[in-house]
């Protein structure tokens, strides 16, 4: 898990704050509020198999801040994830669909990238994104973000994480996981 926020996440916040400090010394301060408190959730996660949705999604809201930061209104995130407090996610699943988002497709005024997260009817947790793959050169992804999220799933339920990728769009679907009533497991 430790290594589950991108190394260049850091790297490229540090950047971006770096410019935000001598343009509005306001957002500078609401920025590093935002990047202590990303980390400071991943600290608290890493021993946990489950969150509860709503955490999860707290976390997600602040690390899109600081993301928008980087990409202003080029990245547009839309989220319906009301569920109430007996939903439960993998920790840092749901940054990790959006930050495998940001890192593959290209965003730009002419380009912009809308990434979408809801609840569908088979109580799932849907990360959706437009596709429109960065045209540079690179090595064939890792896969090991979404990898190490089906393997964390496979471990808490047995509903499969199910992966759409079609022609426009990608899109994840996670199993939300809840406590059954009167007992203590998934």
């Amino acid at each position: 898990m430790k290594n589950q926020v991108n190394p260049h996440f850091l790297f490229n916040s540090l950047n971006a704050l770096s410019n935000l400090v001598y343009e509005d010394q306001d957002l500078a301060a609401k920025f590093i509020k935002n990047l202590s408190d990303v980390y400071r959730y991943v600290l608290e996660q890493k021993d946990k198999e489950v969150v509860d949705l709503t955490s999860e999604m707290e976390f997600v809201e602040n690390f899109v801040f600081l993301q928008k930061i980087r990409f202003g209104e080029n990245l547009k995130v839309q989220w319906n994830t009301n569920n109430g407090n007996a939903a439960f996610v993998a920790p840092l699943s749901v940054q990790m669909l959006v930050e495998n988002a940001i890192k593959h497709n290209t965003i730009s005024e002419e380009e912009p990238l809308s990434i979408h997260l809801y609840l569908n009817e088979n109580n799932h947790l849907v990360v959706e994104n437009n596709l429109q793959p960065k045209n540079i050169v690179k090595k064939d992804s890792s896969r090991l973000g979404l990898d190490n999220i089906k393997a964390r799933y496979t471990y808490l339920t047995n509903r499969p994480v199910e992966v759409d990728n079609l022609d426009n769009s990608f899109r994840v679907k996670l199993p939300v996981l809840e406590f059954k009533p009167g007992t203590q497991t998934l």
